[in-house]
């Protein structure tokens, strides 16, 4: 294990010249985007470098780390200061509140610019074809995904009761073994590299149902299994676990998904809106 004191890039040069030849493309990468590093994706980087992926988790290994996410989380770690992406100063107790939140909404409105400028409109189209087209829809994520994959289920309740939340990892691949080739998973993932997605999309995938993931990384493991991949924006630090500029990505993308879903079929969409909005009407004082 590494050197708990000792700071990734200074073990990174110290081992620099123990390292093959491919192994010091990463390293040369990383050492000249430290701050970049953290938010790539084992693919992004290996793309990054000039490199394959099987280097950049040999490399990982040779300095000490169990993987790549352990990795990442070392580099998080000897940068760690909290700062606005909208700008380089870091964010402080005694900042005003006024100007805090003016910071705050200028990071999660760039979310949603970065997720605008990676919409792909034959990808969302595709999208919207599978959760109109198929009979059941499991929405479904691990964690704080999950909440926003309960969340897609309750949106998209107008849209009939085909959609369907999981949340419990062992029931999301017992539910997914009983699908079919007209059914559909919805999956969201930031980082698309999840055991337990990846154990759940595998079964989903033998079973021939449809796969829709929500990501942050279209070269991510789950990606790999997915028919469509929905790209949405924001970069979070591995030390951010599921941060709000990171959720509202999700979200924004998840709305434009939902909108179009809607408009495909306006009729059938508004009349169960009126049912539902009846049905709800004696649960209001």
């Amino acid at each position: 294990m590494p050197n708990a004191a000792q700071n990734v890039f200074d073990t990174i040069s110290q081992s620099y010249y123990e390292l093959t030849a491919a192994e010091r493309k990463t390293a040369d990468y990383i050492l000249k985007n430290r701050d970049r590093t953290q938010y790539l994706s084992i693919g992004e980087l290996a793309e990054e470098s000039g490199v394959a992926e099987a280097t950049i988790s040999r490399f990982c290994r040779r300095l000490g780390y169990k993987g790549y996410n352990a990795f990442k989380l070392a580099i998080a770690n000897a940068g760690a200061v909290k700062l606005d992406a909208a700008s380089d100063k870091p964010l402080r107790d005694s900042d005003d509140p006024v100007e805090l939140a003016r910071r705050l909404y200028a990071v999660e409105s760039e979310a949603m610019l970065q997720t605008l400028s990676l919409l792909r409109p034959a990808e969302l189209d595709k999208a919207v074809a599978v959760l109109r087209d198929a009979r059941k829809v499991l929405c479904m994520g691990q964690g704080g995904s999950m909440i926003l994959a309960s969340e897609a289920a309750h949106l998209f309740s107008v849209c009939g009761g085909k959609f369907v939340p999981v949340s419990d990892s062992h029931m999301q691949v017992i539910a997914s073994a009983t699908l079919t080739e007209a059914d559909a998973v919805l999956f969201f993932s930031y980082s698309g590299a999840t055991k337990d997605m990846m154990d759940t999309l595998s079964v989903v995938r033998e079973q021939g149902a449809r796969i829709i993931l929500i990501t942050r990384f279209p070269r991510s493991p789950g990606a790999e299994l997915a028919d469509v991949v929905l790209q949405c924006g924001s970069n979070e630090s591995p030390l951010q676990h599921g941060s709000v500029p990171a959720r509202i990505a999700q979200l924004f993308l998840l709305d434009i998904l939902f909108t179009r879903v809607c408009l495909a079929d306006p009729e059938c969409c508004g009349e169960n809106r009126r049912r539902i909005a009846a049905a709800l009407a004696d649960k209001h004082l």
